[in-house]
């Protein structure tokens, strides 16, 4: 048996399914059924792969709440419907940063996220270390992964690391790295939606944002 764990990129992958949506005249992509969208590669990876576990990483965009109140509700309530699926969330945070221009002099307010990239490389040697998995598949095309990748490679021989490269994300180094690789289409994240409304565990439901 071929036990598989998924460590899904959330913002890289998130991003991906906003270009999918614009590239797809605006169809409904960002109520994506993550479970369902890794257990469809399975199949490709081996006739004995099975699903051990998926970690989900993220972070709340608090300051994007000034322009769009409700932007943490909907992620909030996205995540309970990632969990209700079985998904492992790990959440980062974002830091602000202030920059001030070398010409004028005006400062610039930055947010950036932090956490996650090194949560995502931690989770990995983890799961190899602890012979979690058989198989480690990467959601993502950030090649700040490299590192960790390179590790788990030496140290673990026996692990195998695969990619698949988020929609209008491939990267050719990590593409050279890995031991097998899969890019998304467009159109795959149309076949992986949840379920509207989505019921969880305790009776309710959560329906899908109309901007989504």
């Amino acid at each position: 048996m071929n036990r598989v764990t998924f460590l899904v990129d959330g913002f890289n992958l998130y991003h991906s399914v906003v270009d999918a949506s614009r590239d797809l005249g605006g169809a409904s992509t960002k109520w994506l059924d993550i479970h369902s969208f890794c257990k469809s590669y399975l199949a490709n990876i081996g006739k004995d792969a099975k699903l051990e576990r998926i970690y989900y990483f993220s972070a709340y965009a608090k300051h994007r709440q000034r322009s769009d109140p409700d932007v943490i509700i909907r992620h909030e309530n996205y995540i309970k419907c990632l969990r209700a699926t079985g998904i492992n969330d790990i959440l980062g945070r974002f830091k602000q940063r202030d920059l001030s221009c070398p010409k004028c002099g005006q400062t610039i307010e930055k947010h950036e996220e932090k956490e996650t990239d090194v949560a995502i490389a931690t989770k990995l040697l983890e799961a190899c270390f602890l012979n979690e998995c058989d198989t480690a598949v990467l959601v993502t095309g950030d090649t700040d992964i490299l590192p960790a990748i390179k590790t788990a490679l030496k140290h673990f021989p026996d692990k195998r690391v695969m990619c698949v490269f988020p929609y209008r994300r491939k990267n050719q180094e990590l593409a050279q790295l890995v031991q097998g690789c899969f890019r998304v289409k467009a159109d795959k994240y149309l076949n992986h939606q949840l379920p509207n409304p989505m019921p969880l565990p305790d009776g309710t439901h959560i329906s899908k944002p109309t901007t989504w």
